[in-house]
């Protein structure tokens, strides 16, 4: 054992060496690998990386990856944002919060067709902040509440980092899908709760409410509403009515947002192109990483690092409370220096086996990995969120990291409800299955 810790905190060490000197997430993840191989295992190392790769990427449920990810970038270059605030800014005139509440409502919409925490944080940033800030609301609530509710990207599906788990862990994506729903409306809740209260206590602080507007007026501004509900709908709805696979409903959202588009005149040459290559872009980096952390993963399979290490969590007879407790902590130190999609693939296959042995449910654990990786996404030095916001604002990072600390404490609150309560992840997928 002592000779299986001492290669792992070198293997530890070495990736962290590679990262901090600027090498690709990807790259880095498959040199220790090879690395690993070549040095501890008597197999070939090229055969091992070529047939490693090629059945980490050889997967359909994949497939709905780059869908969705072009999905996200042709709605990104819409009007979608801009419609989406004049249809839901009417209705929260009365409500403690007014306008904030169309931060997180707004970020929790797009979130369910972009999957996105940094596009959907940078598309109702963009359209938001200089509107807020126009009206003469508090610029720090304004961030903290952006910062905070753009990660919902992560969460409500369709969500790229549970495309990732899903194929990682071989878990159904589509039941993934459906059990982020109702933990994604919790989240988005508690911040409008806190948004609420704010207003409350803070009334000196609040602008003058806007000039009310007529209910008919009203109605008719929230039909900008209705295409993104329905692509949402036909996105969503396939997958649970179990009419389509999370490839097909990809299919359709694509096909979908093209005619969204097409229909409000953002639809051009250029607009199509740009959103392709950026997709392409995206999804090969997201691949790359996969296939990185295959290698890696098969290496120190090999070596039997993952297995050592879990019977060692089991010899410790952690009960299951303690051991989230440890790996929430674990993973909020791994967000200050990796990205989600990094964290997923290069810790599931050492954690897995110890959700395992604990009893977890694989679908739930999923879900609570997402809502602490959404917790990294606000925090120093490497919070994707906080770098959005800093080109959005140009404050410096530190002090954007200040204004999320609120909603950063309201995930922790909701990362404890879902642990409490598992019901709240695996009811609707449950609900799916039976029907």
């Amino acid at each position: 054992m002592n000779e299986l810790a001492t290669t792992a905190t070198l293997l530890g060490v070495f990736v962290l060496v590679l990262l901090a000197g600027g090498l690709w997430v990807a790259l880095a993840l498959m040199a220790v690998g090879l690395a690993t191989i070549f040095l501890m295992v008597s197999v070939p190392p090229g055969a091992v990386m070529a047939t490693t790769i090629w059945g980490s990427v050889n997967s359909w449920d994949l497939a709905a990856l780059p869908m969705f990810i072009w999905m996200g970038e042709i709605l990104f270059r819409t009007k979608l944002a801009e419609d989406m605030f004049t249809g839901l800014a009417p209705w929260m005139r009365r409500v403690p919060g007014r306008l904030f509440h169309v931060n997180v409502l707004g970020c929790a919409i797009f979130a369910a067709v972009s999957g996105s925490s940094a596009a959907t944080t940078a598309t109702i940033g963009r359209m938001s902040l200089p509107e807020l800030k126009r009206r003469g609301y508090d610029e720090r609530m304004a961030i903290g509440t952006l910062a905070g509710s753009g990660t919902l990207g992560l969460l409500i599906p369709p969500s790229i980092i549970l495309i990732v788990y899903g194929a990682a862990t071989e878990q159904s994506i589509a039941r993934l899908f459906i059990a982020g729903i109702m933990p994604g409306i919790m989240l988005a809740v508690l911040f409008m709760g806190y948004c609420a209260i704010w207003a409350l206590v803070q009334r000196d602080r609040m602008p003058v409410p806007d000039e009310r507007v007529p209910y008919l007026t009203r109605l008719w501004q929230t039909r900008r509403l209705f295409p993104v509900l329905a692509l949402i709908a036909g996105v969503i709805g396939s997958i649970y009515g179990g009419f389509a696979s999370p490839t097909e409903a990809a299919v359709v959202g694509v096909v979908l947002a093209l005619l969204l588009s097409a229909f409000s005149g953002t639809l051009t040459r250029a607009s199509f192109m740009d959103a392709l290559r950026q997709a392409t872009r995206t999804s090969c980096m997201i691949v790359l990483i996969l296939a990185g952390a295959a290698v890696l993963t098969v290496a120190m399979g090999y070596t039997g690092i993952p297995r050592e290490l879990a019977a060692f969590i089991g010899s410790l007879e952690l009960s299951p409370y303690a051991l989230l407790a440890a790996l929430t902590l674990f993973f909020v130190v791994l967000g200050c220096f990796l990205d989600g999609i990094s964290i997923v693939v290069l810790t599931t296959s050492v954690i897995l086996p110890m959700i395992e042995a604990a009893g977890l449910d694989i679908i739930w654990f999923g879900i609570y990995l997402v809502l602490v990786v959404e917790m990294s996404q606000i925090t120093p030095p490497v919070g994707f969120n906080l770098f959005v916001l800093q080109g959005l604002t140009g404050y410096n990072i530190l002090k954007i990291a200040r204004m999320t600390l609120p909603f950063f404490l309201l995930m922790i609150i909701a990362v404890v409800l879902v642990v409490a309560f598992p019901q709240i992840a695996l009811w609707l997928p449950q609900t799916m299955l039976s029907r």
